[in-house]
C-alpha cells in the first residue's frame, strides 16, 4: 500500500529526486577530493619508477616514462614505460642494502616499543587526571601545560639527556625522550572525563581497584581515541631521526629516516660538484627523492586501512547515562 505521494511503499521507500541528486553530488564531491588527495602520491610513486632523464627533460608525470636509445637518438618524447634503476642504485650494492635493512628493522623495533610505551604512559597519566577526587590534580595538570608553553632549550635538554640520563648510542635514546607528549595527554584526558563516574563507582563496589578499572573499563570505552593517539605515536616514531642526529654514532642503530637522509646528503654533495676531478658520475637525483619517500611512507600507508576501521567505532558504546 503507498503512502505519502508514493515515495513510501510497504516494503520500500522510494527517495525522492532530490534526495538522487544529493547523494550523486556527495559522492561526485568526495570521490573528486579522494583523487586531490591522491594524486600526489600517484606522482611520487610514478617518478620513482621514472627515468631519470626523462623527468629531468619533461617533468614529472602520473604515467612512468622513460627513455630508449632510438628515442635519444631521434629527440622524440619517452614512451611509457618503468624503470627500476633507482631501487637498483640503493639495493644493489650490498653495504647500503643492508644498512637500508638493518635501519627498517630499527625504525620497526621503535616504533613497536615505543608507541606501546607511549600508549601507556599517556593512558595511565590521562586516566589518572581525568578523576576529579586525584589530590594535587590541578597542580599536576598545571605542571604538565607549562611544559608546552616554555621549554629549556635544545642545550640543557642533550645535557640532561646525555650525562644525566646516560641516553647516549643507545635504543633508548630514540624511544624515551618521544614517549610523552602532553598535547596528547590532555586529548586522552578529555575522552576518559567523559564516562559517568558511576561506571568507577559500581566498578569499586564490585571490589575492583583502579587499575583494574584503567585496564577493564576506561580503555575499552575510549577505543577510538586511544587509537587516533596511537597512531599520532606511531607516525612520530617512524618519521624519528632527530634524536638519532643527536645521541647515535653507531651505524647499526640508526633508524630508517637518518639513513635515507645520509644518502640523500651523498647524491646532493656528488651533483653540486664535490666529486674528485675525472669522475664520471650520473645519478638519478629526481627519481632517488621519488624513491625514498615511497620507502619512507609504503609500511605507512598498508598500515593505515586496518586502523582505520576501528575509528567509526562509538567512544561510549555500552556506557551508563547519567
Amino acid at each position: 500500500m503507498e503512502k505519502s505521494a508514493g515515495y513510501i511503499t510497504k516494503n520500500k521507500i522510494h527517495k525522492s529526486a532530490g534526495d538522487i541528486v544529493l547523494k550523486i553530488f556527495a559522492v561526485g564531491f568526495i570521490g573528486f577530493i579522494a583523487l586531490i588527495c591522491l594524486y600526489p602520491l600517484l606522482m611520487v610513486l610514478s617518478g620513482s619508477l621514472s627515468d631519470n632523464f626523462a623527468i629531468s627533460q619533461r617533468g614529472f608525470s602520473v604515467i612512468p616514462k622513460t627513455y630508449s636509445i632510438e628515442e635519444l637518438k631521434d629527440g622524440l618524447e619517452p614512451s611509457v614505460g618503468i624503470s627500476t634503476d633507482t631501487y637498483k642504485y640503493l639495493f644493489i650494492e650490498p653495504e647500503s642494502r643492508r644498512n637500508i635493512l638493518v635501519s627498517y628493522g630499527v625504525t620497526v623495533g621503535i616504533t613497536v616499543i615505543g608507541t606501546l610505551g607511549a600508549m601507556i604512559v599517556t593512558s595511565m597519566i590521562s586516566f589518572a587526571l581525568s578523576i576529579k577526587d586525584l589530590k594535587y590534580r590541578n597542580a599536576i595538570s598545571f605542571f604538565c601545560n607549562f611544559t608546552i608553553i616554555f621549554s629549556a632549550g635544545l642545550i640543557p635538554w642533550y645535557i640532561v639527556c646525555r650525562n644525566w640520563y646516560h641516553l647516549g648510542d643507545t635504543y633508548a635514546a630514540l624511544i624515551l625522550p618521544s614517549m610523552f607528549s602532553v598535547w596528547n595527554m590532555f586529548l586522552l584526558r578529555t575522552y576518559f572525563s567523559s564516562v559517568p563516574p558511576s561506571l568507577y563507582e559500581s566498578a569499586k563496589l564490585d571490589g575492583a581497584n583502579w587499575y583494574q578499572i584503567w585496564w577493564k573499563i576506561a580503555l575499552p570505552l575510549n577505543k577510538t581515541a586511544m587509537l587516533t593517539v596511537g597512531m599520532m605515536y606511531t607516525l612520530a616514531y617512524w618519521n624519528e631521526w632527530w634524536n638519532a642526529l643527536m645521541f647515535i654514532d653507531d651505524r647499526k642503530k640508526r633508524p630508517l629516516q637518518f639513513i635515507l637522509y645520509n644518502v640523500m646528503a651523498k647524491i646532493t654533495a656528488v651533483s653540486s660538484g664535490k666529486v674528485p676531478r675525472g669522475a664520471n658520475l650520473v645519478l638519478p637525483t629526481e627519481t632517488m627523492k621519488m624513491a625514498v619517500t615511497i620507502i619512507t611512507i609504503g609500511p605507512i600507508i598498508f598500515l593505515y586501512p586496518f586502523v582505520q576501521k576501528y575509528f567509526v567505532d562509538g567512544v561510549m558504546t555500552g556506557a551508563v547515562k547519567e
